[in-house]
């Protein structure tokens, strides 16, 4: 067992896995790493989902098991120097920790050793899970559940370090927490020519403009603004200044919060351009535009169960002063919702934002960076959830047979 204080040693490891950023599908010296400490600990590791790891930690008897989960991805990003970061800014250029993944994975490792140093003490069980991709769709979740990873786990844990939350305060909320995230892209298709000669031209990217101009004006008649976002990402073609082209692409995304609405705008963005193809079609019909449509939907509605999500806040509102159980929906979206449709559990956030330290930049951004201050506190959120869900999963609404 390492003999190094737990918070230091905490921070230690983070600096670590930031130093040493891997993206989705490719974290293979990170799982080398994490399979190291857990030996190190004492619990027996496996690979999973390629580049994921898991493992248990057996208690003093027979009972329930709860799994907690960290995303263990970095993102494609020239990290940038900082009076910070100097000692652990990423040695691979053009990758880094940029949302706080490195921190996930020294939380939960520190919970695994505390959990590890005191498994005499609880009956049933800890799952670790060590999730690969959760930065690129279809991520990792899925293949951790395909490979076994939920087996025997009757509810789950997930947290997220944010930088729009203020250092150290907790905030989740029950039911609809986090956005689905879906994907279009459509190929408009005119009939090139000269600009000269307009009237045998049938311009797609009139037709694209038009189709910007009206989609979410067209959403916002059967959706509320408030529940959904939606963007366009890329608007492409044409080769030449005086030629209407064949063809153009465009490339979007939306997110909600709810499947209903997810299914409305899906009809809206096909009625939409239907309607427009009506609109476009010359009088005599001899050529008329089409339009092909992929909508991709990715990561569902993260889902928090409402009864595990009470007695979550309830635990935290007595251990921690600044707990926000009825926290605002993020438009963000995690692949932590596949888990949650699988077993009860919740998802949290965890505050980093630091005026007084500079730590105020976005995450994703090249200068983001964490208060190291709030490591050991999601050390201990994840700690005390699981050992008062072993005790207690009655009031997790988890009915043990």
């Amino acid at each position: 067992m390492p003999l190094i204080p737990i918070e230091e040693w905490i921070i230690k490891l983070r600096r670590v896995f930031h130093s040493e950023p891997e993206i989705s599908f490719k974290e293979y010296k990170t799982q080398e790493r994490i399979i190291k400490v857990l030996q190190d600990l004492g619990i027996e590791p496996q690979k999973i989902a390629d580049t994921g790891v898991v493992a248990t930690i057996q208690g003093n008897g027979t009972g329930p098991c709860i799994a907690l989960r960290t995303d263990v991805d970095a993102l494609e990003i020239l990290e940038v120097p900082t009076a910070r970061n100097k000692d652990y800014i990423s040695r691979n250029i053009g990758f880094m920790h940029a949302c706080g993944h490195d921190g996930h994975i020294a939380m939960v490792l520190g919970a695994a050793r505390l959990l590890q140093e005191s498994r005499h003490t609880f009956a049933g069980s800890v799952r670790l899970i060590f999730q690969p991709a959760e930065e690129q769709p279809p991520g990792g979740a899925i293949k951790v559940i395909e490979e076994g990873g939920l087996n025997s786990v009757d509810a789950i844990v997930g947290m997220h370090i944010f930088s729009a939350v203020d250092v150290g305060k907790i905030a989740f909320r029950e039911g609809s927490f986090m956005a689905s995230s879906n994907m279009f892209t459509i190929k408009i298709i005119g009939k090139g020519g000269h600009h000269s000669n307009p009237e045998d031209c049938i311009d797609p990217i009139l037709i694209a403009a038009d189709f910007i101009s009206a989609i979410n004006k067209n959403i916002k008649s059967r959706v509320d603004p408030s529940k959904y976002v939606l963007g366009i990402g890329k608007i492409e073609g044409g080769a030449q200044f005086n030629r209407t082209p064949d063809e153009v692409n465009i490339i979007g995304s939306y997110r909600t919060f709810d499947h209903n609405d997810t299914k409305t705008i899906d009809d809206m963005i096909t009625q939409t351009l239907d309607r427009l193809m009506g609109s476009y079609t010359p009088n005599d019909r001899n050529s008329a535009p089409a339009y092909d449509l992929d909508i991709l939907h990715g990561y569902p509605v993260l889902v928090n169960g409402v009864p595990f999500t009470k007695a979550v806040y309830t635990l935290l509102n007595e251990k921690y002063q600044d707990v926000d159980g009825n926290a605002k929906p993020i438009f963000g979206a995690e692949d932590f919702a596949f888990y949650l449709q699988k077993v009860p559990g919740v998802y949290l956030t965890l505050g980093t934002k630091n005026p007084d330290k500079d730590i105020v930049e976005g995450n994703h951004s090249s200068r983001f960076d964490i208060d190291e201050d709030i490591l050991i506190t999601g050390t201990e959120i994840l700690m005390s959830i699981a050992l008062d869900f072993l005790e207690y999963p009655d009031n997790y609404g988890v009915l043990m047979q």
